[in-house]
């Protein structure tokens, strides 16, 4: 099985940057995607980015394009969100996701969706004030 342990969240301002991690540990061979989700006070848990393992491909929600940059380390396990131009409604919860295996629906690639991963990390805070 996999685990998953988030970390690099905090405080910023407003046009500031992060990086998170998420270190996987486990059966990590078996990992297809890994993804990150958030969740902001209120609201929904949403999809912010994801990427396959193997072939590195990338998912991004629009909102976040240009700013932030999912990228993968196979040999540390590791999955890293760098986040640049940070704005105050970025503020939320995130969370690091595992997918263990390709899920489709109709030809579509279901990434951008809660339902394509299995093992979800504790979540770390990210706070971005103006």
């Amino acid at each position: 099985q996999v685990q998953l342990v988030e970390s690099g969240g905090g405080l910023v301002q407003a046009g500031g940057s992060l990086r998170l991690s998420c270190a996987a540990s486990g059966r990590t061979f078996s990992t297809y995607a890994m993804g990150w989700f958030r969740q902001g006070p209120g609201l929904e848990r949403e999809f912010v980015a994801a990427i396959v393992m193997s072939a590195g491909s990338t998912y991004y929600r629009d909102s976040v394009k240009g700013r932030f940059t999912i990228s993968r380390d196979n040999a540390k396990n590791t999955v890293y969100l760098q986040m640049n131009s940070l704005k105050p409604e970025d503020t939320a919860v995130y969370y690091c996701a595992a997918g263990l295996y390709r899920r489709t629906y109709l030809g579509t690639n279901l990434l951008t969706t809660p339902s394509a991963y299995d093992i979800w990390g504790q979540g770390t805070q990210v706070t971005v004030s103006s």
